[in-house]
């Protein structure tokens, strides 16, 4: 075996051992199948310190990468010398967008976003060369030597500013325009009342380091080894951009740390596999803190102006909005991303007559993308600031007001589609309403009050003011507009252990332990693994939407129901029944009428079974020229009420309590159901009070840990879930429905709702500055 196959052959190994599934501990109490708390698959490796991120993967010969990225949001690229560079010790490739064999631009929706810049930069950070070179200090301090001479420009880091600049773009500077039309136009209410919003950049701020391993193979093809959610359209883009046949690129999915958007850019991969195909050595690339936070994209950054039209009961007329989407240098996910926003403008509310207008541009601040509940997130905190103005205007609780308006299943949404998944928004609303408050200081004395700004704060109590908020979220699941959403899965027994192939990426979400619980229920087995995911297997498609849940665990289901079949035509046809008179239950195979009984395992014994199924959920269609359109293909729902204490002479906020309905579908595992709900409100929690990715004329400031305050434990607060609501969509498998985007997309509002009860004051931008809380309220 030569030197490069040993090291391809070794990575593999390393990856395959580290992802196979941990067998459970033997034992009668071990849990198993749909709803029960199984333990997740991964557990036993991140606890133990196995579990092999891709920062850890090594391969025999490797050498590090390093990219030169541009100091500048906007210049012209006069000349690049990479002399200096190639000529030191130790360096062994160094490659420009002179050096890219095929596709000299890439992207996931629109192909706009150049592998290495080389006439204009856009924005900070952009890439514009890579180096390989034998040791990660040598490859940094090469890529700082390319000599890079600009010629600096004006950047437009203002999107209002963006419909009247020159083009930033061959492709212009609007990405898309909706405009949404539905009812009366000249439709009005006895209460109007108008706001302006602002939400800021949340980035995903992966904890774990974005890495990547390349390796060449012999054939001239590569492995890439990365924590992608999409490999098989990582795989195309990547092979495009080599000037490879699809099947001469490998995508290897290894540990995935979370995924909330930072592990979808594929600008991250491709310097890797240009330098492995150009040194014909393995090559590893491991991003600081700063490149992360430069290199991949954040959630949009959005203006929203809102005129609400009511009666006098607080019933909604109209509501009329303008929604402006800052998608930074280049497309990404964004017209998606305004379609969603447009779409869930009013809200989870009854609206007679709806007027929005939604557009994304280009600016030359840095690239937005997909995150957890894009565009729906940024509506929320318009609409729900509304409610708030409506109920202060009309002196109605704002529980109460929300109350009147709450869609239902058979409802219309504003762009035409008729609700017809299960939408109980009263029921959550009504459960977070009624729910018990937590005690007041005063009513505890024995409990040490944490004061605003933490145990060492240093506000008074006499200043502190405690607000109760509402938050009323929904997001769709599932691509929309036409999306083609299909997953396949193979189910494959062999003596009684099963193995399930899935290209379906386990992000976090818990897919790889879910599918470990469908075979189990469907079969009655306990040994069951989850292969690890490569492009070799047939594609599954992103992770994201709750897609997997549905589509993937889908296609599990069916996979497994046909070796079901296979397992038990035999034992029907001596029986001289039909196979839906013998059930598997508790590990054993019964007939109707309990004659005949026998052990699954026994009856497994010595065979080999398998079958592969796909998953494909009805198909959608895109919003027409007026907005209009059956664009998604289930929805979910979600109330939060927020208490919080807020000192109004510091501005400083801490959120004592959460209280979370939730609209589930049907729980598949409650424990893991409910770590994605906390996880989902703290990321909330985040975007409400602290995180927002600073730029001035387009340069990130402080991109670090630092100066980007992420939520720590001290941060998080107490998070009660009130209820789960469990009416099965009957068009999902298992009836579920998406958990962990909703409370992200509610929360930012609950809070903000309950900082407007503390302290009267319209609080209109999120994260809320500490300026929103201080002094008397606004006249």
């Amino acid at each position: 075996m030569s030197g490069q196959d040993a090291a391809t052959a070794t990575t593999v190994n390393t990856t395959m051992t580290a992802l196979t599934t941990t067998p459970e501990p033997e034992g009668p109490q071990v849990p198993r199948g749909i709803g029960a708390s199984v333990e997740a698959t991964d557990t036993r490796a991140k606890t133990e310190g196995t579990f092999p991120y891709a920062a850890d993967l090594w391969a025999e010969g490797l050498l590090w990468a390093a990219v030169l990225r541009s100091p500048h949001a906007h210049a012209r690229i006069v000349s690049i010398d990479t002399t200096a560079a190639a000529e030191m010790p130790g360096v062994r490739a160094v490659v420009t967008h002179a050096d890219v064999p095929g596709a000299t631009t890439h992207g996931r929706r629109i192909a706009d976003r150049p592998v290495f810049a080389h006439d204009v930069v856009r924005h900070h950070g952009e890439p514009i060369a890579a180096v390989a070179a034998d040791h990660p200090d040598t490859a940094r301090l090469a890529a700082a030597a390319i000599a890079v001479e600009y010629e600096l420009l004006d950047p437009v880091t203002d999107p209002e500013q963006s419909f009247g600049a020159a083009a930033l773009h061959p492709d212009g500077n609007l990405i898309r325009h909706i405009p949404l039309r539905y009812g009366d136009p000249e439709a009005t209410g006895e209460v109007v009342v108008e706001g302006l919003y602002r939400i800021g950049r949340q980035d995903p701020a992966p904890i774990g380091a974005e890495a990547g391993l390349a390796v060449p193979r012999p054939d001239g093809g590569v492995d890439l080894y990365t924590a992608s959610t999409d490999p098989h359209t990582d795989r195309d883009l990547a092979a495009a951009c080599f000037g490879l046949e699809p099947d001469r690129v490998r995508v290897v999915v290894t540990g995935v740390p979370g995924a909330t958007a930072d592990r979808e850019d594929a600008a991250f991969q491709l310097p890797l596999g240009l330098l492995a195909l150009r040194t014909g050595c393995p090559v590893k690339l491991a991003a600081t803190r700063e490149e992360s936070f430069l290199g991949h994209t954040h959630r949009h950054p959005t203006l929203l102006r809102y005129r609400h039209h009511a009666d006098a009961e607080g019933r909604l007329v109209k509501v009329e909005a303008q929604i402006l989407m800052d998608a930074g240098a280049y497309a990404d996910a964004s017209a998606e991303s305004l379609a969603a926003a447009v779409a869930f403008a009013c809200g989870p509310y009854v609206v007679p007559h709806a007027f929005v207008e939604g557009w994304v541009v280009r600016t030359n601040n840095p690239p937005s993308g997909h995150v957890r509940g894009e565009g729906a997130m940024q509506v929320c905190a318009a609409y729900e600031g509304q409610m708030d103005k409506l109920a202060a205007a009309l002196g109605i609780d704002g529980a109460e007001l929300r109350m009147r308006n709450v869609l239902a299943t058979g409802d219309l949404l504003p762009t035409g589609q008729t609700v017809t998944c299960p939408a109980p928004v009263a029921e959550l609303l009504r459960s977070v309403r009624d729910f018990e408050l937590p005690a007041l200081p005063k009513d505890a004395p024995e409990d040490e009050w944490l004061l605003p700004g933490g145990p060492e704060g240093a506000g008074e109590p006499g200043a502190v003011r405690r607000g109760v908020g509402y938050g009323v979220g929904m997001v769709h699941m599932l691509g929309a507009e036409g999306t083609d959403e299909v997953s396949t899965a193979t189910v494959k027994v062999v003596n009684g252990a099963a193995t399930v192939i899935c290209a379906a990426v386990d992000t976090g979400q818990g897919f790889a332990t879910l599918a470990r619980q469908i075979v189990q229920e469907v079969l009655g087995v306990d040994d069951v693994a989850v292969a690890p995911v490569d492009t070799d297997q047939p594609p599954a498609g992103p992770a994201a939407h709750g897609r997997h849940t549905w589509v993937s665990g889908g296609a599990v289901e069916r996979a497994a129901k046909m070796v079901r079949t296979q397992l038990l035509q035999p034992m029907a046809h001596k029986l001289g029944m039909s196979t839906e008179l013998l059930q598997i239950q508790d590990g054993r195979i019964t007939s109707y009428d309990g004659a005949f009984s026998m052990s699954v395992s026994e009856a497994m014994a010595g065979k080999e079974l398998w079958a592969t199924a796909q998953c494909r959920p009805h198909p959608t269609e895109p919003l027409d020229a007026d907005g209009q359109g059956d664009a998604f293909v289930g929805l979910a729902f979600c109330a939060i009420r927020a208490v919080v204490d807020v000192d109004i002479e510091l501005g400083s906020v801490r959120v004592v309590e959460l209280a979370v309905a939730q609209d589930v579908g049907r729980i598949l595992n409650p424990r893991q159901l409910a770590a994605r709900i906390e996880a989902g409100v703290t990321q909330g929690v985040g975007a409400a009070l602290t995180e927002n990715l600073r730029t001035v004329a387009g340069l990130v400031r402080h991109p670090d840990l630092t100066g980007y305050a992420l939520p720590t434990a001290l941060d998080a607060p107490t998070v009660r879930i009130v209820k789960l609501v469990e009416e099965r969509d009957v068009v999902a498998p298992f009836g579920a429905k998406a958990a962990s985007a909703v409370p992200v997309v509610t929360t930012p509002a609950a809070i903000a709702s309950a900082v407007r009860a503390a302290t009267g004051r319209p609080v209109n931008r999120l994260p809320i500055r500490p300026s929103a809380a201080v002094g008397a309220p606004n006249s």
